[in-house]
């Protein structure tokens, strides 16, 4: 009978030093280091933690304009600047979710 596969040499034992240094093919490669010596994610947990700041700012200011539109109508009628407001409301904390779980 045939063997259609190659045969297969037998590997030397890795020292640990050798084992530390190789990376699983779908582990995150190692942190950049930007010109100015800052680690790359660092500076773009930064960047995400002001949008965060910015964004929750304005879905505060939002949601203060809506209450105040719900408050002066004394119906159950809804103004489309209110559904728009919502919807900007929803985009708004999905948005910070998003960038929150990663």
């Amino acid at each position: 009978m045939l063997s259609l596969t190659p045969p297969v040499a037998p590997q030397a034992p890795q020292s640990p030093q050798q084992t530390q240094t190789q990376h699983h093919p779908l582990a995150a490669p190692d942190d950049l280091q930007l010109p100015n010596g800052k680690s790359q994610q660092d500076e773009i947990l930064k960047a995400d933690h002001q949008r965060d700041l910015k964004d929750a700012a304005q879905l505060i200011d939002l949601a203060e304009q809506l209450k105040q539109e719900l408050e002066k109508n004394d119906r159950h009628v809804l103004s489309i600047s209110s559904v728009k407001k919502t919807e900007e409301i929803e985009k708004l904390a999905k948005r910070i979710h998003a960038r929150l779980v990663r």
